[in-house]
Parts: C-alpha cells; sequence; structure tokens
C-alpha cells in the first residue's frame, strides 16, 4: 500500500462520520507549539539554574569536598537532562502539515517512545543526582546547625523532593500522556478509515 496518498483529498470525499481533520491538524500544531516552548523554557530555567548554583560555588567559596561534590552533582544532573530532552526538539520540529497520515502516526509513536525514556530513565537519573547533589551540598552548612535544625533541614528538603518526585512528576506524565495518546488515537482512527476505502 502507498504510504504517501493524498489522505486530505480521501477525506474530503468521505461521506461517512469522520473526526474534523482541520481541526486535529490544529490540534497537532498546537501540541508541537507547546512541546517547542516547553523545551526553550526548561533551557531557560535549567541554564539558569545552574548558574546560580555555580555562582553559589564562587560566592560562598565551600569548604569541604562534599559541598563541591554536591553543586558539582547538582550542575552535572541539569546538564545531563538537558542534552537528552533536547533531542526532543527535532522529533517536535519536524511536525509539520506536509506530512501524509502514515508519516503523521510514525512521528507521533516516536514522540512516545521518546517521551517514555524521558519519563522514565531521565526523570529517574535527574533526580537520583539532584537529591544526592542537595544532601551532599547541604552538609556542610548544616554541620553549624544545631542537630534539631540539620534534622528539620533534611527532612524539609527530602518532603520537597517526595512531594515532586511522588505528586507532580506522576500528574505531569499522565497529563503528556493523555495529550499525546489523544493525538495517536484520532490518527489511528483516519488511518484505519483509510486502509477500508
Amino acid at each position: 500500500m502507498d504510504t504517501n496518498i493524498d489522505f486530505k483529498n480521501i477525506w474530503k470525499q468521505q461521506t461517512s462520520k469522520k473526526p474534523d481533520l482541520e481541526d486535529l491538524l490544529g490540534k497537532l500544531k498546537k501540541f508541537k507549539n507547546e512541546n517547542l516552548r516547553k523545551i526553550i523554557i526548561m533551557n531557560v530555567l535549567l541554564i539558569a539554574t545552574s548558574l546560580g548554583v555555580a555562582s553559589i560555588w564562587y560566592q560562598f567559596q565551600p569548604q569541604l569536598m562534599t559541598t563541591k561534590a554536591g553543586i558539582i552533582l547538582v550542575i552535572l544532573a541539569m546538564v545531563i537532562f538537558l542534552l537528552a530532552y533536547n533531542k526532543m526538539f527535532m522529533v517536535f520540529y519536524t511536525l509539520d502539515h506536509t506530512q501524509s497520515n502514515s508519516q503523521y502516526l510514525q512521528s507521533l509513536y516516536t514522540v512516545k517512545n521518546k517521551q517514555k525514556f524521558m519519563q522514565t530513565t531521565m526523570l529517574n537519573l535527574y533526580f537520583m543526582m539532584l537529591f544526592l547533589g542537595i544532601c551532599l551540598y547541604m552538609y556542610e552548612y548544616t554541620l553549624q546547625m544545631t542537630f534539631s535544625s540539620a534534622l528539620f533541614a533534611y527532612i524539609l528538603t527530602l518532603a520537597w523532593i517526595g512531594f515532586n518526585w511522588f505528586y507532580i512528576r506522576p500528574k505531569t506524565i499522565r497529563k503528556q500522556e493523555a495529550k499525546l495518546n489523544g493525538l495517536i488515537n484520532k490518527f489511528e482512527e483516519i488511518n484505519n478509515q483509510l486502509q477500508d476505502l
């Protein structure tokens, strides 16, 4: 079967009830633009945060190796995450209105696979490195506190990381998957209807 058929013309000729193609292409364009914007915002935020963390080292001149190792781990976590996350840019950027239905579907499947990798492997690595880096960084400063204050600082930090890991991360993943699966389902429906012609 020719995968580069002009499905837009065939679609217009169909008489049965069908999803609005223009609406679907509009949703795809919106999905693409939202994700490109998120990538740009994520780059700006993580680069600014990395520079801020590096400036802490410069300004406060930590004495212990644990503090320096913590700062390096935090910055490294952000850099590794961004390198992997930026690979999504070309996947979204190449989605355009001139593709055939099968190309749309293939692009969306690629997005889904890369998104799954980011949501599991990369986020796990990011959170582990960030958690360890923050704990190492805090050690030098908590040594100067009373035991109860140091314990409170660690509990508060762990609670914040736990909240992000157990609440924010799953909620964000579900939202991303729902949008992407909705688009994939619509394009699969179109694809199936075209094959039935």
